[in-house]
């Protein structure tokens, strides 16, 4: 029984993450952390 209430939880956790990363509202913060790296070899190389 509590086998299945935890993965019941953590699938509801899973759907409620892969949604809320997936918002239009969202996009600008992923995209600024998706260039986090490339911004860090602009500030070495100037």
């Amino acid at each position: 029984m509590v086998p299945g209430l935890i993965t019941a939880v953590l699938l509801v956790l899973f759907v409620g993450g892969s949604i809320w990363l997936w918002r239009p509202s969202v996009k600008p913060a992923m995209d600024a952390a998706a260039q986090m790296p490339l911004d860090d070899d602009k500030e070495e190389t100037a």
